[in-house]
């Protein structure tokens, strides 16, 4: 075999980077080393795997065909040098999540995960569903764990559990027709954001827009001044709630539950760190319910 993962590991990081020079610092070899393997593995296959265009590379269309195939190699390889000694998973997963599941749910099990499985080390990337979808598809991290559908023919979902939503307000008094509220809301590409305006649709209440915000705190924040109202995951204002700074709203009108999935690249190799993360979490949100 003329191939070898050293090729491989230096393509999947140029891959990520988009950079030959970034690649080989992060690998830690000269950006000679990288660029000799990556023309090696390029002149073993016979065709380029990136375009390259004034001080530019990026994947074309061959590279993008042979990156998951890559990175299914290099995790297997991985996962067989990083075993640990008693056979338990071991090594390094990179998760990544949408901003209520990262931010609320997801802490306190990699928490009880580091206890369980030490050898297991769980890199957490938060962000909006959209920005945490565009990841994987770039192969950047491993698995997502996100509110709502996802619809790629690329990716295989996964139900993990359930999460609600809740319209709230700041204690001044909620107004008495949801058509007449004035709406604190995420950005666009939040999962948050898509079940609610969803919800309103099918009710057909329109939506009274006042503030978009980036974070739930700063939500939280405004609707708690009496600024308008908002529609969080319980998860988010479970607290708050409990303490008075923020009070639900009956809405019996809109349909505000929603699945919290699991989605994987679909050549993405399922090593065994992959199935004890999951299982870990399906336990964890059991003995919970």
């Amino acid at each position: 075999m003329n191939i070898t993962l050293r090729q491989l590991e230096i393509f999947a990081a140029v891959a990520s980077y988009q950079h030959v020079g970034r690649a080989a610092e992060a690998l830690r070899v000269s950006q000679s080393a990288a660029s000799m393997a990556l023309a090696e593995l390029e002149n073993v296959l016979g065709y380029p795997l990136f375009d390259r265009v004034a001080r530019r590379i990026q994947l074309n269309e061959q590279g993008r065909a042979l990156l998951p195939k890559a990175q299914a190699l290099l995790d297997r390889a991985r996962e067989i040098e990083e075993t640990s000694a008693r056979g338990e998973p071991a090594g390094h997963l990179h998760i990544g999540a949408s901003t209520t599941v990262g931010n609320y749910l997801l802490p306190g099990i990699l928490g009880a995960l580091a206890q369980e499985r030490p050898a297991l080390v769980v890199n957490l990337e938060v962000g909006n569903t959209q920005v945490i979808v565009r990841r994987l598809l770039e192969h950047a991290i491993d698995l997502a764990v996100v509110e709502g559908p996802v619809s790629h023919p690329d990716l295989v979902e996964a139900p993990w559990t359930e999460d609600e939503l809740v319209v709230c307000h700041g204690g001044q008094g909620a107004p008495d027709r949801l058509e007449e509220a004035q709406w604190i809301m995420r950005e666009p590409g939040s999962g948050t954001r898509e079940v609610f305006e969803q919800a309103m649709r099918a009710a057909g209440l329109p939506i009274q827009l006042r503030l978009e915000l980036g974070h739930t705190e700063a939500i939280k924040q405004a609707v708690e001044a009496g600024l308008g109202l908002g529609c969080l995951s319980r998860l988010a204002v479970r607290r708050e709630l409990e303490l008075g700074y923020l009070h639900a709203v009956e809405t019996p009108q809109l349909s505000l539950r929603r699945q919290l999935t699991f989605v994987q690249h679909r050549q993405k190799y399922r090593s065994d760190a992959l199935r004890v993360f999951e299982h870990f979490c399906r336990a964890a949100v059991g003995a919970h319910q």
